[in-house]
């Protein structure tokens, strides 16, 4: 825990923690001097330094791919005061932010400023404790719905024009913001792009405490509930870009334990962790479809899975793969590397939770080499107490794909060659109007399905959408009562489809899956934006009447949940004043984090510059303005 924000902390967490202590623990290289080595570039430090663990030679050790979409700052930490810092000891300053640039691509800034003030115990209330969460996790509830109590946003379509910016926060040493926040106790709790989590007030946004993950944190922060009045220090659970796994103090950011549930060098965890009572179930994705694009790479041996843990002592319960047979020798591909598999099935979504059946449910992504199972593009049951699968519902059979499918050099493409029709979104679980209870899951492909709950056996499947590489449901959906609300992205990938694309919000019926109504994205607000796109990515809430939903061109906006007419906008890509006193801006919104309103304040995490989107770094926090019909009647009281 640290108290301070500023850029390179002696008390940081190391970049790749505990993995990179057992994977790289031989003797480091001898110190060179500075005057002997100054001359050489990143790419020839590397190279000389850094290759021979992270490209292939140690198992453990994160590939050269995951450490590319890092920030520069988090690797120039890990050179400088983490636990890679004994191996860097024989370069220099300079040269160490050399290697920090060649990896990223970006350049390290030395002049950013703390990106808000920190709190005082005279300006700002004390962690309160009659506010617990009214959350258990990302999906707002076990079954995911992402659905927000009326009670609790506090928002109504009369109190709409009232919004206005209460603050914003600006991540530094960021180009996206992709961790959902958690929201308890009169605190806003966030990760960042660069490792950083903090506990931010919920009415100011000054800094409480900050953490240093070891890499970027994609997924919510998980708060353990606490009975309101109670003297509680409850937990916050997350996860990180290299596949650990972290419990801290709500109160004071301390770290209580941390652990990686999947030894593969390219395991990462994307999906948000899900918490009931004292277990968490933590699903296990991979960037191993990244280095899969070289022919030299030996394709591929993850796979996917959800892990249990016991919250108190940090001890994993059980694993379960989405695959059960190990990775086996295939064959070679046409330049003799190795190939092989079944591979991936990976979980980029976080699980939702049925204590009633005690089943965990979650979707998978597709194969990544060849051969094609039958548990990939799959919604799947496991057993909460054991982990065994109960039941699988394959969605699209034979799909195997990596980006060597998309690249000149296709050595490494399976045979099957894709579509890549992954399920990114999360599952959730629904109650028709005769009472019956579906898991529906949103697929990349475009389509919606709802599976019986207790046994996985297809009840409906509707279209929604062209679907994609980057198309259909992408990261999230929403349910209240007899509707669902289904994003879609469609963005243009390259390919032709038998479909059209259908950018924009569409709303279902959970009973049958019949169309209700459809908001299409316009399409006049990205001419002249670079990296721009009219359709919805990131995960959706909703609250009442009214659905939340932020689009990759930038603009958040707020739709009537009978028709889908837009009510309230704001686009995100223009100019705030930031905590930090300068100015900050958001982007196309992806990734899992999605609008979340508590008590009237609507927090908005906008930036995506990854994957051809625009960048931004901004957390934006929205409350009400005085009602003027209030104050008139104030000032006609006797």
């Amino acid at each position: 825990m640290n108290t301070f924000p500023g850029r390179i902390r002696a008390a940081a967490a190391a970049m790749f923690g505990t993995l990179l202590l057992a994977a790289c623990s031989q003797d480091p290289p001898e110190p060179e001097t500075a005057t002997a080595s100054t001359a050489r570039s990143g790419a020839e430090i590397y190279s000389q330094a850094c290759a021979q663990c992270h490209e292939g030679q140690v198992s453990r050790a994160p590939g050269r791919d995951m450490l590319e979409i890092m920030s520069p700052e988090s690797v120039l930490r890990s050179l400088t005061v983490g636990v890679m810092q004994q191996e860097a000891a024989g370069l220099t300053a300079v040269e160490r932010e050399a290697v920090a640039e060649h990896l990223t691509g970006r350049s390290i800034d030395l002049t950013a400023t703390d990106p808000a003030p920190l709190c005082t115990e005279d300006d700002t209330p004390p962690f309160d404790v009659e506010r617990p969460p009214f959350a258990s996790g990302w999906g707002f509830d076990l079954h995911n719905t992402r659905s927000i109590p009326t009670e609790v946003a506090a928002l109504t379509r009369a109190d709409l024009d009232r919004l206005e910016l209460r603050w914003a926060f600006a991540f530094p040493d960021a180009s996206r913001a992709r961790s959902a926040p958690g929201i308890a106790g009169g605190r806003v709790f966030t990760g960042s792009h660069n490792g950083d989590v903090y506990a931010l007030d919920m009415a100011s946004g000054c800094i409480h405490w900050t953490f240093q993950a070891s890499a970027e944190v994609r997924t919510a922060i998980v708060v353990e509930p606490w009975q309101a009045g109670s003297d509680a220090d409850p937990r916050l659970f997350f996860g990180d870009l290299l596949g650990n796994v972290y419990a801290l103090s709500a109160r004071s950011g301390e770290l209580l334990w941390r652990h990686r549930p999947d030894p593969h060098p390219n395991a990462t965890i994307t999906g948000s962790p899900s918490l009931h009572g004292n277990r968490l179930f933590v699903p296990v994705s991979s960037l191993e479809v990244v280095p899969a694009a070289r022919p030299d790479y030996p394709c591929c041996t993850f796979r996917g899975s959800v892990v249990a843990y016991d919250i108190d002592s940090g001890e994993q319960l059980w694993k379960a793969y989405t695959i059960e047979e190990e990775p086996a020798h295939q064959g070679d591909n046409p330049v003799g590397t190795p190939n092989f598999g079944p591979s991936g099935a990976p979980i980029w979504n976080s699980p939702a939770i049925d204590p009633k059946r005690g089943l965990v449910y979650a979707a998978t992504g597709e194969n990544y080499s060849s051969p094609a199972n039958d548990t990939s593009d799959a919604i799947m049951a496991f057993d909460m107490e054991t982990g065994a699968i109960r039941w699988v519902f394959q969605a699209t059979e034979g799909d195997a794909w990596n980006m060597a499918c998309d690249s000149p050099d296709d050595a490494n493409c399976p045979e099957e060659d894709g579509p890549d029709f992954d399920f990114g979104a999360a599952v959730l679980l629904a109650q028709t109007e005769n009472g019956r209870e579906l898991v529906i899951g949103g697929q990349k492909s475009g389509k919606v399905h709802a599976v019986d709950a207790d046994s996985g056996e297809l009840v409906w499947q509707t279209r929604v959408g062209r679907g994609g590489i980057q198309g259909g449901v992408h990261f999230g959906m929403a349910v209240v009562g007899d509707k669902l609300f289904v994003p879609v992205n469609d963005m243009p990938d390259g390919r032709k489809y038998p479909h059209p694309e259908r950018p924009g919000l569409h709303a279902l019926r959970v009973t049958d899956g019949s169309p209700l109504w459809s908001a299409h994205a316009p399409d006049d607000v990205c001419q002249g934006r670079e990296y721009c796109d009219p359709g919805i990515s990131q995960a959706i809430s909703a609250t009442g009447d009214l659905v939340l939903a932020g689009a990759l061109d930038g603009v958040l906006r707020i739709h009537g949940a009978d028709d889908g007419r837009v009510l309230w906008s704001v686009d995100t890509t223009a100019a705030f004043p930031t905590l930090d006193g300068g100015e900050g801006h958001g982007g196309s919104m992806s990734g899992a984090p999605g609008p979340v309103v508590v008590d009237g304040m609507l927090f908005v995490t906008t930036g995506y510059g990854i994957y051809n989107h625009m960048p931004g770094n901004l957390l934006l926090a929205f409350g009400l303005a005085p009602n003027p019909e209030d104050d008139e009647q104030e000032a006609a009281a006797p």
